[in-house]
């Protein structure tokens, strides 16, 4: 099959330049044919296996036994480096002739349109592969949120890939574009010993016109669907009542702390998910990658979709990045996107009318700390933190004004998790001698995608890279918890620990199968012992999101919520249903996913727009433990 492809291919560039360019007659033109023939498939086959090795899909080798669509594509691919080496074998045989057009002094305002068009269509077509390269599948929302919430802090090694992606790469397309368009040279071919004119001045801005047209419309149209941006259309032309019908006022909700408060800490770990586990126990792998935290799981409470083996909360709408999965676990709900305005970029302009986790536990007096590599810049988290529990904020610039940094450090996004653990284990000192109940959050960052950051430190026995890091990082996270489990403050101190999202390592995971569920990690250790009897089936066959989180990690610590419901988050230690199950569980998941792509009036309203008021604590009482 091949064979049929590639010499089609070769002839039709061979009958191109020996019978049109050339005029040579039959025998002469049998050496041209067979000569471009060879030299098209030659440049091909290389051409092919390089794209090949850049995609990471493999050899082209042996070429027998490939897909129809691969002999196509690889036909095409063939026409082009044919059509390519007969130009310039034409123009350097004088075949081909440029000459100067002097009436043409100034760049026509159609070339500059042209170039403006085709620099935008490039940007958004490498644009869209970076951003699917680096970030996999990133939702709608998310780009939209992103691109209008603080930047600061991004890692340095995905802003040079940036740079020397689809900046260079849209300059150079828009340079070669520059270059054809304003040249005044008109071509000639020469056909029978006569110069026929094939381009000319006007030819050239029609050609450009419609190929800037093209380059415009595509680089759009790409980015649309590999984006899913139809979805924003939703956003801001449809309505949904899904949110203002089923969510619960934490305000208006009772709540019973116990008289001795439980310290509370919340570890997020970066892309943590079940799929690192072993096939038989629900994951993807051939081994264990997190063995230490499967292991670690056996001594707490984590609740899974699946009837046996690791599962977790589903990706939903609104809580498949970092930012938004906090946001989803302390305030209940789903990150939207603002329809008026930029209601996440300014202080006291973070989701100011929701209550959240933080600002019921500083109603109850707990001392509150947030703590990452990163800077808290990012995404608008430090408003988002400071605004809702008054958190006093140890991220990477954090750190560094308590001289616990050198000024001129940077690892990764900041500080490494190597250091983020010996800097946690310090502020876990300091919160428990305040002798205040504490709430601390933390969140890892090594595993971050593109690739991750391997520490010097980690065993590297693996062929992939991220594989050791995902290793790497759950035995860092056991020993820590172990560490925990050893100081005085451990029997009243419930810990959570979660992967913030799914993955969005593209490479590591472009080879699974899309029907399979990737779901995040999930453990709460030592939690109350209001919650410790619940039976075992409560925490399989669940479909939950990170919503649920908010009054689960409240139950954790033993207060008990009228209801088992906080804004649209469910109590997964009770025996109510999340709305996912109220919605008839897998089915409620697709449904209820759908309902948060549409707009929601009550969420701008209730929820985007307020005054940051103290969380009002006239429902909350206290019992006896």
């Amino acid at each position: 099959m091949f064979y049929i492809f590639a010499i089609i291919s070769g002839l039709i560039i061979g009958a191109l330049d020996a019978f049109v360019i050339r005029n040579k007659k039959t025998l002469s033109a049998i050496g041209t044919v067979i000569t471009d023939l060879i030299i098209s498939n030659f440049f091909s086959l290389i051409a092919t296996e390089l794209i090949c090795k850049l995609a990471n899909v493999g050899t082209i080798y042996p070429l027998s036994g490939h897909s129809l669509r691969f002999y196509f594509i690889y036909s095409i691919i063939t026409l082009i480096c044919g059509f390519i080496f007969v130009f310039f074998a034409a123009v350097f045989g004088g075949y081909i002739t440029f000459i100067q057009n002097k009436s043409q002094t100034k760049i026509p305002t159609v070339v500059k349109f042209s170039t403006v068009l085709v620099a935008l269509g490039a940007a958004a077509f490498t644009g869209t592969i970076w951003g699917k390269e680096t970030f996999g599948n990133l939702a709608a929302d998310q780009l939209i949120i992103n691109l209008i919430t603080p930047k600061e802090g991004t890692s340095s090694d995905i802003m040079s890939t940036l740079f020397s992606g689809p900046v260079i790469q849209t300059l150079v397309i828009t340079l070669l574009f520059v270059i054809f368009a304003i040249s005044a040279s008109e071509v000639f071919v020469k056909l029978r010993d006569k110069n026929v004119k094939v381009l000319s001045i006007l030819t050239k801005k029609i050609i450009c016109f419609i190929l800037a047209l093209t380059i415009f419309f595509g680089g759009c149209a790409f980015g649309i669907i590999k984006f899913d941006l139809v979805n924003v259309i939703k956003i801001y032309f449809f309505e949904s009542p899904f949110i203002e019908n089923n969510y619960v006022d934490p305000r208006e909700v009772k709540l019973e702390f116990p008289e001795t408060k439980r310290n509370l800490i919340h570890i997020y770990l970066e892309s943590m998910e079940n799929s690192f586990t072993s096939t038989d126990m629900g994951g993807y792998m051939d081994e264990n990658l997190i063995e230490p935290l499967t292991d670690l799981a056996k001594e707490g409470y984590s609740f899974s979709h699946l009837e046996s083996g690791f599962g977790g909360p589903i990706a939903t709408t609104g809580c498949v990045w970092s930012v938004a999965s906090m946001v989803n676990m302390n305030a209940g709900i789903p990150m939207k996107v603002p329809t008026s305005g930029n209601a996440y970029g300014a202080v006291d302009n973070f989701m100011p009318g929701a209550i959240t986790l933080g600002d019921i536990l500083e109603s109850q007096g707990y001392e509150q700390t947030l703590m990452f590599g990163a800077t808290a810049k990012f995404g608008g988290l430090n408003y988002f933190y400071e605004s809702h529990g008054n958190f006093n904020i140890l991220d990477y610039d954090g750190v560094k004004e308590q001289d616990m940094l050198p000024d001129n450090y940077h690892v990764w996004w900041g500080y490494e998790d190597d250091k983020l653990y010996e800097f946690a284990k310090e502020e876990l000192t300091r919160l428990y001698e305040t002798g205040k109940p504490f709430n601390f959050v933390m969140e890892t960052a090594d595993t971050h995608a593109p690739d991750g950051y391997l520490s010097p430190k980690a065993p590297t026995p693996r062929a992939s890279q991220y594989a050791n890091i995902v290793a790497y990082s759950a035995s860092e996270t056991e020993k820590f918890v172990r560490w925990i489990q050893q100081q005085p403050f451990y029997e009243n101190t419930t810990i959570v620990i979660i992967g913030d999202h799914l993955s969005m390592d593209s490479k590591f995971f472009e080879n699974f199968d899309p029907n399979y569920l990737r779901t995040t990690y999930n453990l709460i250790l030592n939690p109350a012992p209001t919650v410790t009897d619940i039976p075992k089936e409560r925490m399989q066959n669940r479909w939950w999101y990170n919503a649920d989180m908010f009054p689960t990690i409240l139950a954790s610590i033993g207060v008990k919520i009228e209801g088992d419901r906080l804004a649209l988050g469910t109590n997964l230690f009770s025996d109510t249903p999340t709305l996912f199950e109220e919605n008839g569980g897998q089915a409620g998941w697709k449904k209820i996913n759908e309902e948060y792509n549409f707009g929601s009036k009550f969420y701008a309203k209730n929820i985007l727009t307020g005054n940051n008021e103290p969380f009002d604590t006239k429902n909350v009482t206290e019992y006896k433990n």
